[in-house]
């Protein structure tokens, strides 16, 4: 089985025997005009991944489906000029696919639909960024899909609760007294009736609908009641998710692993910590911009035996108490991110970085201990694109440098102790002499 990575096949014989191509480097060199052609000849193709080719077009991929027989995935990523199409001639030509990744793909409902009816067989199936994929196409994914293992809806910002699951309540009657509420405008796609499943996505264990931000509880309550085998859930960027949600997703209990809910301000401690007490196999946790959140749901979190990964970005109510209890209770931390949280001193990532002996990498961008004389030549490099003023408090501690910082560190807390000890006016320094003066 030959598989060629980054460039095309350039012999007859590499053409019969070729079963995967692979282009992710959108800098090897390889343009659509080359790659239509080899899809006629390459007729025993299993594989084919196009990321790197930016301006694949509807020739290639109707070529791809009319020629092979054999075709079990594909990766379009990011190849904005494929259109439905193609994609229509894909469901019509090729054998059930196994995989499909079409992230970055503007697809209608049309050929959404037709993928999740005539394809039974996909265990994958990444949807990413679609501004026109609303909740009709989705609905029809959890209802003919059924061996999905991992599902990306990222950034589709037209679907609704009625695109998901719903969960099953048993309907209370209104007072005849009550007088009703006053109708307002429907479109089409609100009056949807719920979808209500006679089975559960029984092997579903990824599932991203990050930034969606019509969600609300109740389709997080569908989700995890159809899909109780969940271990990976994405749900940042949700702004209309509140405890109710957080206390649907703990029913995951032992099988949720990594968890997102960066950007759901109106999440709070309640929630966390009954998450916390169910979930005890979480091993990642994302609650950036979760501003409600204070030291408690830290506390909560610093129990889990498991966790390895806790991004704490823009949680402004954060103390050191927080990151003390981080260090003392979380000997299993090695990621760690509290950017911008302004109420964090060096002292309490000092006591951080000589305790927790697994960690590897440490943001604290923003956070005003961090600017102390000396700290920043330990930092990695900050990214290009940003302005002189964030490259001036970018942190960022990885690797080596974590330790370095830690022997800087106990050698300024050592000098302070001498200055003391002798009466001095203690003068923080940034290389590593211990001269007092």
């Amino acid at each position: 089985m030959k598989r060629i990575v980054d460039r095309l096949p350039q012999t007859d014989s590499e053409r019969r025997i070729v079963r995967h191509l692979v282009i992710r480097d959108p800098n090897c060199g390889v343009s659509d005009e080359w790659v239509a052609p080899e899809m006629i000849f390459c007729r025993h193709l299993e594989s084919v991944v196009l990321s790197g080719v930016t301006d694949t077009s509807d020739k290639t991929i109707v070529h791809l489906a009319r020629e092979n027989c054999n075709i079990q995935g594909l990766d379009l990523t990011g190849c904005k000029y494929v259109t439905d199409v193609s994609i229509m001639e894909l469901v019509a030509k090729t054998p059930p696919l196994q995989w499909l990744q079409l992230s970055g793909v503007v697809l209608t409902d049309a050929s959404v639909s037709a993928i999740a009816k005539t394809f039974p067989k996909l265990v994958e199936l990444e949807l990413n960024d679609q501004p026109l994929m609303t909740a009709v196409s989705v609905r029809d994914i959890w209802s003919y899909s059924r061996k999905l293992r991992t599902l990306m809806l990222a950034r589709s910002p037209q679907l609704t609760d009625s695109a998901l699951p719903s969960p099953i309540k048993t309907l209370i009657p209104q007072p005849s007294g009550e007088k009703p509420l006053p109708a307002h405008p429907h479109t089409w796609l609100d009056q949807l009736p719920p979808l209500i499943l006679r089975h559960t996505a029984i092997d579903l264990r990824v599932l991203d609908l990050s930034h969606c931000p019509k969600l609300t509880d109740a389709s997080v309550e569908g989700i995890v009641a159809h899909a109780p085998l969940l271990r990976s859930l994405a749900l940042a960027g949700c702004p209309n998710l509140t405890d109710k949600a957080v206390e649907s997703i703990s029913k995951l209990g032992l099988h949720l692993g990594n968890l997102t809910l960066a950007h759901c301000p109106r999440i709070t401690d309640n929630g966390i910590v009954s998450l916390a007490r169910s979930c005890t196999e979480l091993r990642s946790v994302d609650l950036a911009f979760c501003r409600q959140l204070t030291d408690m749901a830290v506390f909560e979190l610093a129990s889990l035996e498991r966790i390895h990964r806790l991004v704490l970005v823009r949680v402004p109510k954060l103390t050191d108490n927080a990151v003390y209890f981080l260090a003392d209770h979380t000997p299993s931390l090695e990621r760690l991110h509290l950017s911008y949280c302004d109420r964090i001193t060096l002292k309490s990532l000092h006591h951080l970085v000589r305790t927790c002996n697994r960690l590897v990498h440490l943001t604290a961008t923003g956070v005003p201990g961090a600017r102390r004389t000396g700290v920043g030549r330990f930092s990695d490099p900050p990214p290009a694109d940003l302005d002189p003023d964030q490259k001036s408090v970018f942190r960022a501690f990885s690797g080596p440098n974590i330790a370095a910082l830690r022997k800087f560190l106990d050698k300024e807390k050592l000098r302070r102790e001498q200055a003391e000890a002798q009466n001095i006016p203690f003068v923080p320094r940034s290389d590593d002499s211990m001269d007092l003066y």
